[in-house]
Parts: structure tokens; C-alpha cells; sequence
């Protein structure tokens, strides 16, 4: 969705485009696959318009992190999200940014762009409350299964997002860490908004399918 066009006598509205319910998130592994470019398109053909790809690589160059978001930005139906590298974000067009615990405030990175979604990552209900005070626009909340992305970090259980959900008010969360197609509709009924996965959507042998599952459990 553009923003408004402002009319005569009034204002300019600015306006958001919606929040994606899926996201598929890199690392640096597969930043770096020769195949992120046909996975990448299976994954939008299976999502459409409500998958986000994150551009994300904690260990990547600047070089890198930007050659992996303008690849990912090709994809019409998708929307493009930044993590961390608000650098990177202002060279390619994106709709949102994720913030790190070592990142910029939220309130700097939305003087940047006010149409930006802005994320942030929290790992109990705690840091849930400060980054809602914050005003962040949407949470990643996780571990909340085991997964192999962070070893020995206990998961938090979807009792744990419950609480979450609900402090965070109308702040949409979404869960991460050990997410599959069939532990969707369980996360969905916990309360979360949407879920972001890594593995089980770039490394499945039938990625369309694997993101064409996991968007009909969260519809």
C-alpha cells in the first residue's frame, strides 16, 4: 500500500503498509548459499503477500549485508526487512527494520523513516514491556521451542508468549525458535500474530510448499 497523497488544505497522512504474518529469516549460511536466489523465489511463490524476507547476518560484511538485501528485494509480492544495518536499510528500499539489543534506539530509527516497521527481538516478558514502552512496532519473541540456532537456551513455552501477548497490547508479536508447519496453529491460538522461521523454511526440499503450509495456519 503507498502512502496517501497529501490533498489540498490538509495535512500529508502517512500510512503503513500491513505487517507480513511470515518471515524468513537468513543467517549467514544461507546469505552465502548458491541458491538463495531460487529458494528465495520458491519461498515467494508459496508466501505471496504475506511472507517478509529478513535480510540478517550477524557475521556478513556491510558489502555483504547489502548485496543479500537488494537480492532479496526483487521479489514483488514480498516485503523486505533489515536487521540491524540501518545503514543498509537506507540504501535499499524495505519496509521495515529489526533492532538488536546494540542497535540504535527505536526512536532514531524511525526519525530515519516513519513509514518503517520496527522491530524488536525479546526474550522475556520483561525486555517484552521495555520494548513496548520503547515504541516499537512489533515483537520477535523467542526461543519459544528448542532450537538448533541457539543451543542450550531454554525455550520460553507458549504459556511464556501468552503473557507476552498480552502485555504487549496491540503490539503484534511474533514467535521464533523451533517453529514448524505443524506448531503453527498452536502458536496462533497462544496469541502471537505471525511466526518467523529460518531452517524450516530455507532449508525445506519443497520451500513454496513449506511457506504455502505455514501461511494457511496463520490465516
Amino acid at each position: 500500500m503507498a502512502p496517501r497523497r497529501p490533498t489540498q488544505g490538509r495535512s500529508q497522512v502517512l500510512v503503513k503498509p500491513p505487517l507480513p504474518r511470515l518471515h524468513a529469516i537468513t543467517d549467514e549460511r544461507i546469505a552465502r548459499r548458491a541458491d538463495l536466489d531460487d529458494i528465495a523465489r520458491e519461498l515467494a511463490n508459496g508466501g505471496g503477500s504475506d511472507l517478509a524476507f529478513h535480510a540478517r547476518g550477524r557475521e556478513l560484511s556491510g558489502r555483504e549485508h547489502y548485496d543479500l538485501a537488494v537480492r532479496l528485494s526483487n521479489r514483488q509480492t514480498v516485503r523486505l526487512f533489515v536487521n540491524d544495518r540501518l545503514d543498509v536499510a537506507l540504501a535499499v528500499p524495505c519496509a521495515g527494520v529489526h533492532l538488536g539489543h546494540g542497535s540504535l534506539p527505536v526512536d532514531a530509527a524511525r526519525a530515519l523513516n516513519p513509514l518503517w516497521w520496527i522491530g524488536r527481538s525479546v526474550h522475556d516478558l520483561a525486555e517484552a514491556e521495555a520494548a513496548t514502552l520503547s515504541g516499537a512496532d512489533y515483537l520477535v519473541v523467542g526461543p519459544v521451542f528448542e532450537t538448533a540456532s541457539h543451543p542450550g537456551r531454554a525455550p520460553l513455552g507458549l504459556e511464556t508468549v501468552n503473557a507476552i501477548v498480552a502485555a504487549a497490547g496491540e503490539v503484534p508479536v511474533i514467535a521464533i525458535g523451533g517453529i514448524s508447519a505443524e506448531r503453527v496453529q498452536a502458536v496462533r491460538q497462544s496469541g502471537a500474530y505471525g511466526v518467523a522461521a529460518i531452517r524450516a523454511l530455507w532449508d525445506d526440499a519443497e520451500p513454496a510448499a513449506a511457506a504455502r503450509r505455514m501461511r494457511e495456519w496463520l490465516l
